[in-house]
């Protein structure tokens, strides 16, 4: 599947090994498509916590 690049950019992250091993037990325990899908709700979970902390 191609990237619409007017609605998505790539973006190159490193990772320490414990935390992406962390990402990837969240990704399957979630069932989600790919570790890109799990790095993203990841973040967004994130943010909604932050805004309500503000």
């Amino acid at each position: 599947m191609a990237i619409d690049k007017d609605k998505n950019t790539q973006v190159l992250v490193t990772f320490p090994n414990d935390l992406l091993d962390a990402v990837e037990l969240f990704w399957h325990e979630n069932k989600l498509k790919n570790r890109s899908e799990a790095i993203r709700k990841l973040i967004e979970i994130g943010l909604n916590q932050k805004r309500k902390e503000i």
